[in-house]
């Protein structure tokens, strides 16, 4: 019987399971929800990448976008013209409009459209002609969110800025709009042949330019991108295709399934340790019959596989049911990401997912299963006299540096293959490595705490059960472990989405700012300050804008930045467009954190000292000193950087990345920004309707509304997160059953022995209870312990503002986990509390 015969190990391995399968069986459901969690992301993530691909034409509309945040050189009209063989142009910027029947107002996204763009996919209207009336008359579309919010109805009217045009029909979906940004800023499409009428096209307004290209011929857009680019980069317009479109989505969605698929991984690690325990100590109750197979000859090879087959077969089985249960919950996802998402998901079965799952259960539960198994080999024939199970170190028994290592690189090697960045897997998996020890840490130290000053004189029932935290076979590792972690990833989760919504909240200050407007010309500014403070405002804040970009940082250029690797400067800082300010002071709001400030040029010949923010700064690669030249609409300004600001971006309130001193930009074409505050929806309706009729060309931002959408954002995002959290919570609970399960065929004899030498089944229905209450207690308090630590940590270092842990959910998510805990651990154990000595031993025998 020396050398290894499968068929026969597969028998002895079935043979020896069959007292014990049901227990088997709930050690493997452990894992079974982490699977379901991954198969279902995962066959999320492939639906998805398959419906961006198909769907990528209808959501960029055309061959080729060209597009530019500023209006096109002349001189470049005609090679745009030259382009496609059918062609669209619009205009897209942020305004007010008006409904005159209801006299409402609302900020929208306009967009001026001319051709008859969109060429793949369609506006979809009610009525369905509207996508196509409106583009040659005085009409406009628009979105349903609107019309729903202010009573319209098809025929009405709107007024955007000095027009008035009647609403062809109601907009329900147009290409990449998406749930939410419908919300946030609704679409209102016009004619672009009457935008110059309205009198919202002036020097200074923000407004994007695009150009839609279809080829009715095959053309290769790759290569036809690839000749452009230089004369379009030199004028700085961006060019999109299908393949960028596709790749720009693709990118972005993978990060949110890989997001996802990792907290599904955190709940299949927490189950594979529910596993490694439950082996371990089923291996121990083994024992006997190992010893048996060892003096009938079977080799410690032998012994090992038999055992190792049995985890194969019931971790096979548990990763079949967690993908079959996977495909279901991938019903779910759609439904619940569907707002965030501007395409529509379809839902089908993914094979290669559910093999995914199932290959991944199967070999998690090898791997964890053997940090218990490789102990087998150890168990002599003695054994069958001595009935105990030496355990061996790590460092006598190498194998089990094998194993952990094994696993680290499993956790390694699964986070790279979702982020694809080595460094960013290298921190998912010290931090899962920091996580597991500080919280096995804290459980060694909790049960040396409780043995080194145990409380003698406290009564016999708290003391057996203060005990049994201590005591050989107790369950305080796993359960402040598995519980622990889980009860901290959900408690974090509630602190940082508390921490986001703090940050976006207005306080109820009466100098608190709630409304912005924006986009005021410069020969606007007293009248429409005077105005404001006419209606009974107060003017908090108004302040220039003026619109640049670098042109030079050390005397190099964008091209030569590129073309250098070694200048050290960000080749990103020549890319976008910059709006900043200039004034004498710092604000309330802003302080030095290195140079000097200067407030104002009292010569022009003099050096201009410019400010810049901290961070964009670092960003940018750029130090106090350096010299940056920035274009000012056609006029280059040199400047030197003289200070660098810590600027908190938290307060209501107008912050810039770049301030220069007074006497340089006074002459520069620029708009303002006016900040002031409504008391009530009333009263901010009043001033919005009041400059919609005076000043047509101003937009105005209710901090009210802004604050309802994010609230309504982040509660959707909150839930996807708390519904892939709940599956860790969950998973920890079915741990803390089957410890709990464990733990009761440990117990049995003490609980015998006891209810013998005259144990009352009320004294022993305490002790069960106060174990549990003890170990229930000291593992949510761990997880909500953590919890503070960390969601502390990323408030000040993170999200840079303050914490303040609420204490009524904390004390209500304690006292449920002890509660389950407990009730839990007193179901499960009820036949021991409540059945005599003889009728348990016969039951167990």
């Amino acid at each position: 019987m020396n050398k290894l015969n499968l068929p026969w190990l597969v028998k002895m391995a079935w043979r020896d399971s069959r007292r014990n399968r049901s227990r088997l069986l709930l050690f493997i459901s452990s894992i079974i929800l982490g699977i379901a969690a991954l198969v279902a992301v995962f066959s999320f993530g492939y639906n998805l990448r398959e419906d961006i691909d198909n769907q990528a034409k209808e959501l960029i509309g055309a061959d080729l976008v060209i597009t530019s945040n500023r209006p096109v050189n002349p001189q470049l009209l005609p090679l745009l013209d030259s382009l496609g063989t059918r062609r669209s142009r619009e205009r897209t910027f942020a305004s007010m409009i008006l409904f005159p029947k209801s006299q409402g107002t609302r900020l929208v996204q306009v967009r001026a459209l001319e051709g008859q763009f969109p060429y793949y996919g369609k506006l979809e209207t009610v009525p369905a002609n509207a996508a196509q009336t409106f583009r040659n008359r005085q009409q406009a579309l628009v979105d349903k969110t609107l019309m729903l919010q202010f009573d319209a109805r098809v025929g009405d009217s709107i007024k955007v800025g000095e027009v008035t045009f009647q609403i062809a029909g109601i907009l329900n979906k147009a290409p990449g709009q998406s749930g939410i940004s419908a919300t946030v800023a609704p679409a209102v499409y016009i004619p672009l042949q009457y935008l110059s009428q309205t009198g919202l096209e002036q020097k200074g307004s923000r407004i994007n330019y695009l150009f839609y290209y279809k080829y009715d011929t095959p053309v290769d857009i790759k290569k036809l991108v690839e000749k452009l680019e230089p004369r379009l980069e030199k004028e700085l317009l961006n060019t999109e295709t299908l393949e960028t479109q596709r790749e720009d989505m693709g990118q972005a969605f993978k990060d949110l399934t890989s997001f996802l698929a990792l907290v599904g991984f955190i709940a299949l690690l927490l189950g594979s340790i529910g596993v490694a325990s439950a082996i371990h100590v089923y291996i121990r109750e083994k024992l006997r019959s190992i010893a048996i197979l060892r003096c009938m000859g079977v080799s410690a090879a032998q012994a090992f596989l038999i055992y190792v087959i049995q985890i194969m077969g019931i971790g096979l089985l548990g990763s079949v049911l967690g993908a079959a249960l996977g495909t279901v919950i991938q019903q779910l996802l759609p439904q619940v990401l569907q707002d965030l998402l501007p395409i529509e998901i379809t839902v089908a079965v993914s094979w290669l997912a559910i093999f995914q799952g199932i290959g991944l259960g199967l070999l998690i539960s090898i791997l964890f299963a053997l940090l218990p198994l490789v102990s087998i080999r150890n168990v002599s024939p003695l054994n069958t006299l001595r009935l105990s199970l030496e355990s061996t170190s790590m460092f006598r028994d190498p194998l089990k540096w094998v194993v952990y290592v094994l696993i680290l690189l499993f956790i390694f090697g699964f986070t790279y293959l979702q982020t694809e960045k080595l460094k960013e897997a290298a921190y998912f998996t010290l931090g899962v490595l920091v996580g597991f020890l500080v919280l096995a840490g804290i459980a060694g130290a909790l049960m040396w705490a409780v043995r080194r000053f145990f409380p003698a004189s406290w009564s016999y029932l708290w003391r057996q059960g203060l005990a049994n935290l201590f005591r050989p076979n107790n369950q305080t590792l796993i359960l402040i472990i598995s519980i622990g972690l889980g009860t901290a990833f959900i408690c974090t989760l509630y602190f940082v989405q508390t921490i986001l919504l703090n940050r976006v909240s207005l306080s109820a200050s009466e100098n608190q700012p709630n409304m912005v407007l924006f986009d005021i010309q410069q020969g606007q500014r007293e009248e429409v300050a005077e105005v404001v403070k006419t209606m009974g405002f107060p003017v908090l804040q108004q302040v220039p804008i003026v619109t640049m970009r670098i042109e030079e940082i050390n005397g190099k250029t964008a091209e030569q930045v590129k073309e250098d690797s070694t200048s050290g400067v960000s080749p990103r800082a020549f890319g976008r467009e910059i709006r900043a300010t200039f004034r004498s002071t710092l604000t309330d709001s802003e302080k030095i954190y290195e140079g000097t400030w200067h407030g104002k040029v009292p010569n022009p010949e003099d050096t201009v000292y410019v400010s810049l923010d901290k961070n964009y700064a670092e960003r940018m690669k750029v130090n106090v000193g350096d010299d940056i030249v920035f274009n000012v609409q056609g006029a280059l300004i040199p400047t030197v950087v003289g200070s660098l600001r810590e600027v908190d971006w938290n307060r209501i309130q107008t912050n810039f990345r770049v301030v220069f001193p007074i006497g340089v930009l006074e002459a520069a074409p620029q708009f303002h920004v006016l900040i002031t505050r409504a008391n009530t929806p009333a009263e901010s309706a009043r001033l919005q309707q009041a400059m919609v009729r005076q000043f047509p060309n101003i937009s105005i931002i209710d901090l009210e509304l802004i604050l309802g959408v994010m609230d309504a954002l982040l509660d959707k995002i909150g839930f996807v997160i708390r519904f892939m959290a709940a599956f860790s919570i969950i998973t920890g609970l079915v741990v803390l059953i089957s410890s709990v399960l464990i733990s009761k065929y440990q117990r049995m004899q003490e609980s015998v022995l006891l209810r013998t030498i005259g144990a009352s089944r009320k004294q022993i229905f305490t002790i069960t209870a106060l174990e549990y209450f003890f170990l229930g207690g000291l593992a949510a308090g761990t997880g909500i312990v953590l919890s503070i630590i960390g969601s502390w940590a990323l408030a000040k270092y993170s999200f840079e503002t303050s914490f303040s842990p609420a204490f009524w959910p904390v004390l209500v998510l304690f006292l449920l986990i002890t509660g389950i805990t407990v009730a839990i651990g007193l179901f499960n154990s009820r036949s021991v509390v409540n059945q005599s000595p003889l009728e348990v031993l016969r039951s167990e025998g």
